[in-house]
């Protein structure tokens, strides 16, 4: 549970993380979808740093190949989370009009997927010693 809490407050910065760099694009014109690609690419690096370091305190020295990993495994929520996004842009002139209402929704449909397979598939430990995989 506390992971959980810890990934849920990581989550949060990421959002506005994610949020920002959603709103700097779209200053340069009506990028909805692809500033929301830029956007979550910015955010899923960032989380992985901050998970990596506050919420599993993993350190592999392996940063690429750990970075692309979460990427990967967290492509499974960032794509629930960037489909709902986009339903909601393409649907409602408010979420047009405040961005940030498709990036919080979002963001929570794809916060438990990606708790769940950073967990066991990026920042798993392995037997009796705990040690670390990646």
């Amino acid at each position: 549970m506390k992971q959980f809490l810890q990934f849920s407050v990581v989550g949060v910065l990421g959002f506005l993380v994610d949020t920002a760099i959603l709103y700097a694009v779209l200053a340069f014109g009506d990028y909805y979808y692809s500033g929301r690609v830029v956007s979550f690419l910015g955010a899923v690096t960032f989380t992985w740093y901050m998970n990596r370091t506050f919420t599993f305190r993993n350190r592999s020295p392996d940063l690429f190949r750990q970075w692309f990993h979460f990427l990967v495994t967290n492509s499974g929520g960032g794509l629930v989370n960037i489909l709902v996004y986009s339903l909601l842009i393409a649907s409602f002139e408010l979420v047009r009009s405040y961005p940030i209402l498709g990036v919080a929704v979002g963001s929570i449909a794809g916060l438990t997927v990606n708790f769940t397979l950073s967990r066991k598939f990026v920042f798993r430990t392995h037997g009796k010693t705990g040690s670390r995989v990646l």
